[in-house]
């Protein structure tokens, strides 16, 4: 009796440096947005700045968040690349090469956020794993691909 298995993707994983790279390139982005939130924070708060500690400062930081994972979230469901991943010809994929779903997401977004809290470690795992996985990639059973040129 065979059981049939589901086909492997047959695709290059990405090096570390791209994906370095496509970080920095999408921190421009994300800076126009954390912008827009600090402004509408301000603004809400009567034109003061929000104290720190205060619950104002907290449910802005929660906003911060909120937005940057709205930004990766819906670029990587949409079509599997940040702004940043276009220009380096990158491209986050499920295990059958399609856009991963909200909770492959969720997780890549949230282990991808500890992974830069430990000094970049969770990124710099593409060197030692035979497979080019970073801690966020194993935990969401998605990978970084890099696309051929046209």
């Amino acid at each position: 009796m065979s059981t049939a298995t589901s086909p492997r993707l047959e695709v290059e994983t990405a090096p570390l440096m791209p994906r370095l790279l496509a970080l920095v390139y999408d921190v421009f982005p994300l800076l126009g947005l954390w912008f827009a939130v600090a402004v509408l924070s301000y603004a809400g708060n009567g034109g003061e700045p929000v104290r720190p500690g205060s619950l104002g400062a907290w449910l802005e930081f929660l906003a911060l968040v909120g937005v940057t994972f709205l930004y990766a979230g819906l670029s990587w469901r949409l079509g599997g690349q940040t702004l940043g991943m276009r220009a380096w010809r990158l491209r986050a994929v499920d295990a059958n090469g399609n856009p991963p779903g909200w909770t492959a997401i969720t997780l890549r977004f949230a282990v991808g956020v500890v992974s830069l809290a430990a000094a970049g470690l969770g990124f710099a795992w593409v060197l030692i794993d035979r497979e080019r996985r970073s801690w966020h990639e194993l935990a969401s059973g998605t990978l970084t691909v890099r696309l051929p040129k046209r």
